[in-house]
């Protein structure tokens, strides 16, 4: 996306006062009825901010407590 692409969508979506708190607020509220979707990707982090008791799923755990033969 070019300079001027960019402007011309912020200029016809401006950004607001407290923009950066209501797009968080927005990803949570679309994330919350779905967490298992914020596995190994920054939605975690969305979650883990605004869900109080959130518990990521850990790719590492998910490996070693796998049924799969060692």
């Amino acid at each position: 996306m070019s300079s001027a692409q960019r402007e011309a969508v912020v200029h016809a979506h401006p950004r607001g006062e407290g923009f950066k708190e209501c797009i968080i607020c927005a990803f949570a509220d679309g994330l919350r009825h779905r967490p298992q979707t914020a596995f190994g990707n920054v939605k975690t982090d969305v979650l883990l901010d605004q869900v109080p008791g959130f518990k990521p799923t850990n790719f590492v755990q998910v490996i070693r407590t796998s049924p799969w033969a060692a």
